[in-house]
């Protein structure tokens, strides 16, 4: 479980509502917050798009 007193930041970067404790994640080493675990499986979704992306042009594969 993450701690909410260790994020990084006090609102969403999507919304700008405050930080919500359910709603966190680690990134890059870092607790990074977010309004509601919408909003932070979003960030976590980018995340994984991106890492998709960085893999393909690694292997050549889509």
């Amino acid at each position: 479980m993450l701690d909410p007193a260790e994020c990084i930041n006090e609102t969403c970067p999507w919304s700008g509502e405050p930080v919500a404790a359910d709603s966190l994640i680690e990134f890059d080493g870092t607790v990074v917050g977010f309004c509601n675990p919408g909003c932070r499986d979003k960030f976590a979704a980018a995340l994984d798009h991106f890492a998709r992306a960085r893999g393909a042009k690694t292997t050549g594969r889509p």
